[in-house]
């Protein structure tokens, strides 16, 4: 139903892959979200929470870079623990605390020189303007839909992103104290579809804000477009709300092969909720974008 939608969305729709490293641990976590871009001059949406993750990844790292300057300048006598434990506490480090934080736009272009950030005020949506590269790797964009009417509850709808990152070109630098990308490993994940019907449209601020689909938008989807079997847009992979369907069961016995067992569960619905294309038009308006429509 959705190969051809799939094939033209993968065209224009990037992965940003991410690594971060926690307080005291050299283990580095990788991450992914989406972006897709909206014209040929390297304007891309996503979600607001994806770009203000980007924005203080900035922060986290040179907060860390203060933090490792400071902690050299600490004299290795009787109060180095003390005065260290002065210092974790000063900024609020603990075993938890994410240190480093680094992102990749995959496969978008041969390099950058920096990018601007345009961040909706009100939902979860964000505009980046990447600056300073020569060529896009990226083919294509998006064909918003014209018609904002047409995203109505039955509508079979499908979300692309990429959930399960698989990259692995990146390490901890012993020497440095850094999380690095490297040129071995696999520089790339697999792209990863799920397919729902609309079930209702979501008001907020008085307006047609989101799209629900009755399946769930997974992690790594998010800034992820929502199209139609033509590959129109029709709106962006924001979040996922468990609907408690109320079929609880508590110390429940059931059949387990020859005998039974007995089982507690509390089921929930998981629902994606997507931007509506009626917002993104409008805020590429706003920022004098320029998109398509179809």
């Amino acid at each position: 139903m959705f190969v051809k939608a799939i094939e033209e969305i993968n065209r224009f729709t990037r992965p940003i892959h991410t690594i971060m490293r926690t307080y005291g641990s050299s283990k580095v976590f990788p991450g992914a979200s989406t972006l897709s871009f909206v014209n040929e001059e390297g304007v891309a949406i996503t979600c607001r929470h994806v770009a203000e993750q980007i924005l203080q990844s900035e922060k986290i790292n040179q907060q860390y870079l203060l933090f490792t300057q400071a902690r050299f300048r600490l004299n290795k006598d009787e109060k180095f623990e003390s005065n260290m434990k002065e210092l974790e506490l000063s900024n609020k480090y603990t075993p938890e605390t994410v240190i480093q934080a680094k992102r990749f736009f995959a496969d978008c272009f041969d390099k950058i020189s920096g990018y601007e950030c345009f961040i909706h005020p009100l939902v979860d949506l964000a505009i980046i303007k990447f600056k300073g590269f020569t060529q896009h790797y990226y083919h294509n964009h998006a064909r918003f839909l014209a018609d904002d009417q047409m995203a109505k509850p039955g509508r079979m709808m499908c979300r692309f992103g990429y959930p399960f990152p698989e990259f692995s070109n990146y390490t901890y630098n012993y020497q440095k104290d850094d999380i690095e990308w490297t040129r071995e490993g696999n520089p790339r994940t697999p792209s990863f579809p799920i397919e729902g019907i609309i079930t209702r449209l979501i008001k907020q601020h008085g307006l047609i804000a989101g799209i629900e689909l009755s399946s769930p938008g997974l992690r790594g989807q998010s800034g992820g477009p929502l199209f139609d079997t033509d590959g129109i847009v029709y709106g962006m992979q924001s979040s996922t709300r468990h609907l408690h369907l109320g079929f609880d069961l508590e110390n429940h016995e059931i059949p387990n092969g020859p005998s039974s067992k007995r089982v507690t569960n509390t089921p929930f619905l998981h629902v994606g909720q997507c931007v509506h294309v009626g917002i993104i038009k409008n805020f590429l308006r706003e920022h004098n974008i320029k998109f398509y429509e179809a």
